[in-house]
């Protein structure tokens, strides 16, 4: 039995190829624009939130300690995620009801980052003031 040659050889592997395709995950998560549709900044870089509370979170082996992290309720959408306040006595600037910007912490494909478990936001502003400019003691916390 012959191999099949000229176009339609061409056409038959262009068609395996397409229908492989969606095997790799990466082409799945571009076509299906999945990274928007689960991420809850929606694709943007921030995104303002209200602290309903904060949240010690244990960090993974051979750690301990507790991280210091709040829970957020997003503006825009409503949903709820957890935000790491780094800096050393930083949550002490952070209190329920507070307007906060955050961001992504920097993790590898937009996951958590070093031993926080399933936190993939940080703390970038609290009251429309830097929270690391609050830490080196630069400004002070607005009253509202």
């Amino acid at each position: 039995m012959s191999k099949p040659h000229g176009r339609n050889a061409a056409r038959k592997i262009e068609g395996i190829r397409k229908k492989f395709r969606w095997k790799d995950k990466g082409y799945k998560v571009q076509a299906l624009d999945l990274k928007v549709k689960s991420d809850p900044l929606e694709g943007s870089p921030q995104a303002r939130g209200i602290v309903l509370e904060k949240v010690p979170i244990e960090a993974k082996q051979p750690n301990s300690a507790l991280r210091k992290c709040i829970r957020v309720q997003l503006i825009k959408n409503g949903r709820q995620i957890t935000a790491f306040c780094p800096g050393d006595g930083a949550i002490n600037f952070i209190d329920e009801h507070d307007e906060v910007v955050i961001e992504g912490i920097g993790g590898r494909q937009g996951g958590s980052m070093g031993d926080i478990p399933g936190v993939r936001f940080k703390v970038i502003k609290v009251n429309r003031v830097s929270l690391n400019e609050m830490v080196k003691g630069r400004k002070e916390k607005p009253v509202r």
